[in-house]
C-alpha cells in the first residue's frame, strides 16, 4: 500500500484536502517543459514582430494587414498564456482560484478571436481574388476595423455564456486543492464546438476552394492567351502558378485542421466536460501551436515582413522617419 511519504501532494501541509502531482518520468516532464516553453517564446516573438512591422510602417496599413495585425495580437497572448499551462505540467496549480477563472477564461476569448480572425481573413482574400475590382470600395480600413472590434466583442459575450457557471464561482468544480478543471454542461460544450471550430472550418474551406478554382482558371486563362501570342511557350510558368496557389492554400487549411481537430474532437466526444491540463497535455500543446505558425503562414511569405525584421532587430525603427520607409 502506497505511504502517504510516498505520494507527493501539491500541498502538503493540507495532506488528504490537497491534490496529488502528476508521476512521470523526469525525461518525459522535462521534455514537456522544454518544448511549451519554446512554442511560448517563440509564438511571442514572431507575433510581436509582426505587430511591430504592422503598427509601426505607414505603408503597410492596409486592410489585409490590419487583420494580420489583429491575428497576431491574440496569438502573442496565446504564447504568453503559455506560461500557465507549463505551471499546469505536473498537475498542481498554485495561483488560487480566481486566477485560474481568469486565465480560463481569457484563453477562451483570446483562441476565440484568433479563429474568428482567420475567418475574416479568408473572406477579405475571397473578396481580393473573386471580386479583384470592387476590392477596394468593399474592403476598406474601417470596415476592417470595425470586423475586427466585433469579432473581439462577440468573443468575449460569447465565452462569457459558454463559462457563466465558472465565471459565477470560481472554483466550484474543484475536487481538491491544487485542481483547475473547466467544467461545462453539454449545451454549452456543443455550442462552442459548433461556433468555435465547425462553422469557422466550413466557412475557410468553402471560401478558400472557391478562391482556389478561381485562381487555378485565372492561371489557365492567362495561360491559354499567352499560348495563343507566343505558340505555347509558358507552358511550365503557368504550371508552377497553379502548383503555388494549391500549396499556399493547402498549407493554410491543412495546418489550421490539423492543430485544431484534435481538440475539438475530443470535444465532440464529450471528453472536454471534465479536462485537466495534465491529461489533455499533447492536445491542448498542438492546438497552442497553431499560434506559432499563424505568423509563418501570414507574414513570413511576405517580403515587407523579412524587410521589417532586418530594421527591427538592427535598431534602425528608433531612427527619426522611418516609419516612412518604403517596404513594398
Amino acid at each position: 500500500m502506497e505511504t502517504l511519504e510516498e505520494t507527493e501532494l501539491c500541498f502538503p501541509q493540507l495532506l488528504n484536502s490537497s491534490c496529488v502531482k502528476t508521476k512521470r518520468p523526469h525525461y518525459e516532464a522535462l521534455l514537456s517543459y522544454i518544448l511549451l516553453f519554446s512554442i511560448s517564446v517563440l509564438s511571442a516573438s514572431l507575433n510581436l514582430l509582426v505587430i511591430i512591422s504592422i503598427s509601426h510602417f505607414k505603408q503597410l496599413h492596409t486592410p489585409t494587414n490590419l487583420l494580420l495585425l489583429s491575428l497576431a495580437v491574440s496569438d502573442f497572448f496565446i504564447g504568453l498564456l503559455l506560461i500557465f499551462q507549463i505551471i499546469l505540467i505536473d498537475g498542481c496549480w498554485f495561483l488560487g482560484d480566481f486566477m485560474c477563472t481568469l486565465y480560463q477564461y481569457i484563453d477562451y476569448i483570446i483562441t476565440s478571436t484568433s479563429v474568428g480572425t482567420m475567418v475574416l481573413i479568408s473572406i477579405d482574400r475571397y473578396v481580393a481574388i473573386c471580386y479583384p475590382l470592387h476590392y477596394s470600395t468593399k474592403v476598406t480600413q474601417n470596415k476592417v476595423k470595425i470586423c475586427v472590434c466585433l469579432c473581439w466583442i462577440c468573443s468575449v459575450i460569447f465565452q462569457s455564456l459558454i463559462l457563466q457557471d465558472v465565471l459565477q464561482e470560481p472554483g466550484r468544480f474543484n475536487s481538491c486543492f491544487g485542481e483547475c478543471v473547466i467544467v461545462i454542461n453539454y449545451i454549452a460544450g456543443l455550442a462552442d464546438v459548433i461556433f468555435s471550430f465547425i462553422a469557422p472550418i466550413t466557412v475557410i474551406v468553402v471560401l478558400y476552394m472557391r478562391v482556389f478554382v478561381v485562381a487555378v482558371t485565372q492561371a489557365r486563362a492567362m495561360r491559354s492567351h499567352i499560348a495563343t501570342v507566343t505558340h505555347g511557350s509558358v507552358k511550365v510558368t503557368a504550371k508552377k502558378s497553379e502548383l503555388k496557389a494549391a500549396r499556399t492554400l493547402g498549407v493554410v487549411i491543412v495546418v489550421f485542421l490539423m492543430c485544431l481537430c484534435p481538440y475539438y474532437c475530443v470535444a465532440l466526444t464529450g471528453q472536454d466536460n471534465l479536462m485537466n491540463a495534465s491529461s489533455a497535455a499533447f492536445v491542448i500543446c498542438l492546438y497552442y501551436f497553431n499560434a506559432c505558425l499563424n505568423p509563418v503562414i501570414y507574414a513570413l511569405f511576405y517580403p515587407w515582413f523579412r524587410k521589417s525584421i532586418k530594421l527591427i532587430l538592427t535598431l534602425k525603427i528608433l531612427q527619426s522617419d522611418s516609419c516612412e520607409v518604403n517596404m513594398l
